[in-house]
């Protein structure tokens, strides 16, 4: 199928809060730079009784409350591009409706399904049914897609009813992030880094995704979720399908998403003792009093804030390297990282003198703030007249530094604009999501059959001590 540049596009969920915080700051930016197609229209729709002046006052509020001032230069212009309609998703009735407002699309049309999921199946029957899903119709997924195997296959199943998988774009955000781009950059980029990155100089991995935050009005997702399947899921595991992965032939959606989908069927199922759960309890967070999880809830919970796994790959390039994961809820900083640590060196010259030698360690900041570092041991200063003195240095790449031209932007800028232009490149295919699935189905099931009980951890803390005892039983510590 020809590759087509959406000229409409249907915003579901818009006047929810990701709508409100990413989608319209995005689409404004985007129209800011002229990235936008002139022609492209795009149409919101929620159960809020709007219309399109309404609509374009809400979005107005939103970006004058999410987006930098700086970057608001297109914004009546942006504005005069939004139209909106009321709709009940969950009935096919005002579908016809929905037709009439977002007209016919000269080029093609662009769906951003942005609804709890329950509201997936009849929003796809309702598109069907109005003329709106066809072959110039493609589909944009927020997560979550299913709570396990079994529910991500019946929701998958619904949406292959009408968009083939060429047509359907499973968003997963942490992909539009620059930094998570630039890792695949590092690696087959630079000459210097690929020959060395397989299981013969690479000790371990440490993928830490660390939040400060409680449950933030997430009541009754987060505790039918929990950690691992809100955050381990789908974040962690395209990260480590990211560092794992084999060259692929070219930076193309297909050649792309076959090599992830490789690493995440090479993922060995866990055993006892590989994992760790966690609850956080009552502490502090930059010096202020917060509660526990079970008070924020109202009521004792066994669900998992916190989630520690030693996870191995089965295949050539990565046997015997352990990948430690890490995630949780009210922990000291909010950071994601990956730490890429090397092996020793295998003989040092310099021992005889005194000196002592640190293995080397590439660290890749996602967020808050988007850098690479790479220590390199380097000699210290002197005469050396008492021995040789050797310490680790710091080689930083802040990313935002190192090109100070271009805009910082969101991950849903590109993400959208990938949407719009039909690049799917950045996003999750179906054999990805259900290999994720299954191995995250295997570890619950241990959970269940051991009768594993979260840990409890101060808020504020790394988590419980079990925690640091599962990456220290190999000898390795935790990047903090």
């Amino acid at each position: 199928m020809t590759r087509f540049t959406a000229d409409r596009l249907l915003l579901f969920g818009a006047t929810g809060d990701l709508s409100k915080r990413m989608l319209l700051p995005s689409l404004c930016a985007l129209d800011a730079d002229g990235l936008l197609d002139p022609r492209i229209e795009i149409v919101g729709t929620a159960r809020a009784d709007l219309d399109d002046f309404s609509f374009r006052n809400f979005a107005r509020e939103s970006l004058e409350q999410f987006m930098p001032a700086e970057r608001r230069g297109g914004m009546a212009t942006f504005l005069n591009r939004l139209f909106f309609q009321p709709l009940d998703a969950s009935s096919t009735e005002g579908f016809d409706a929905l037709a009439a407002k977002v007209g016919t699309p000269r080029e093609g049309l662009a769906v951003f399904l942005s609804t709890a999921p329950s509201l997936f199946e009849p929003s796809i029957q309702g598109l069907v049914a109005s003329g709106l899903a066809n072959e110039r119709t493609r589909i944009a997924l927020e997560k979550p897609l299913g709570t396990d195997l079994t529910s991500s296959r019946a929701i998958n199943d619904a949406v292959a009813s009408a968009f083939p998988e060429e047509r359907t774009f499973r968003i997963d955000h942490y992909l539009g992030k620059e930094t998570v781009q630039n890792l695949l950059a590092l690696r087959f980029a630079n000459v210097l880094f690929e020959p060395l990155w397989n299981a013969a100089h690479i000790d371990h991995v440490q993928i830490t995704v660390a939040e400060t935050v409680g449950l933030e009005g997430r009541v009754a997702f987060y505790d039918d979720a929990g950690a691992l399947r809100d955050m381990v899921q789908n974040h962690m595991l395209q990260l480590l399908a990211l560092v794992a992965m084999e060259p692929p032939i070219s930076y193309e959606a297909g050649p792309v998403r076959d090599e992830k989908v490789k690493v995440l069927r090479c993922l060995r199922p866990v055993t006892v003792g590989e994992t760790v759960r966690g609850q956080y309890r009552d502490g502090a967070i930059g010096g202020k009093a917060v509660p526990g999880y079970d008070e924020e809830l109202g009521r004792e919970s066994a669900t998992e804030t916190f989630v520690a796994i030693k996870a191995h790959l089965d295949c050539w390039r990565w046997k015997g390297v352990p990948f430690y994961l890490r995630t949780g809820k009210r922990l000291p900083r909010r950071t994601t990282e990956i730490v890429v640590q090397f092996r020793p060196i295998p003989h040092s010259i310099f021992s005889g003198r005194g000196a002592r030698t640190v293995p080397n360690r590439l660290v890749i900041g996602i967020q808050p703030s988007e850098n690479i570092q790479l220590s390199l041991m380097a000699k210290v200063p002197g005469l050396d007249r008492t021995g040789l003195s050797l310490r680790p240095v710091p080689l930083d790449i802040a990313m935002p530094e190192a090109f100070s031209g271009p805009q910082r932007r969101i991950a849903y800028e590109r993400l959208l604009l990938d949407l719009i232009e039909g690049d799917q490149t950045l996003f999750v295919r179906r054999d990805e999501v259900e290999a994720q699935w299954e191995w995250i189905d295997a570890i619950r099931a241990s959970w269940l059959e051991q009768g594993l009980e979260p840990k409890t951890y101060t808020a504020g803390s790394w988590g419980p001590s079990a925690a640091i005892a599962l990456a220290e039983r190999d000898g390795v510590t935790w990047h903090e």
